[in-house]
């Protein structure tokens, strides 16, 4: 088994400015994604809420899979945690409504399996 790289989000509040808080794998904590970037609170996953992001970190990608979501059929790759394997969300690949292609490309993080950590 090789190294593990791990990415650290930057530290908003380091120079001067207000710290912004931080989602982390609830499992692990390891940095998931800053909750500044968050593009959008409603969404629902799995587990309850879920919020959608247009970049995370410290996540591996699975295969394609279509589902049937709420707003109609998504091709979609589960996102794992790259330190645990704890399935985070997913990341929309393939959206087949017109109305729905604004997804494409982005990262839904379910809230049950983040942790926020302020800094």
């Amino acid at each position: 088994m090789g190294l593990l790289f791990v990415e650290l989000l930057p530290r908003h509040g380091d120079g001067g400015g207000p710290a912004s808080a931080v989602l982390k794998c609830r499992r692990c904590r390891v940095d998931a994604a800053s909750a500044d970037a968050i593009l959008s609170r409603d969404f629902r996953g799995r587990f309850g809420r879920a919020y959608l992001f247009d970049h995370v970190v410290n996540i591996s990608l699975g295969p394609n899979e279509d589902r049937y979501l709420m707003t109609g059929l998504h091709t979609v790759k589960d996102i794992y945690c790259s330190c645990c394997q704890q399935i985070l969300g997913w990341r929309y690949e393939k959206a087949y409504e017109e109305s729905e292609k604004y997804k494409e490309g982005k990262f839904i993080l379910e809230k049950a399996r983040m942790w926020k950590e302020a800094r």
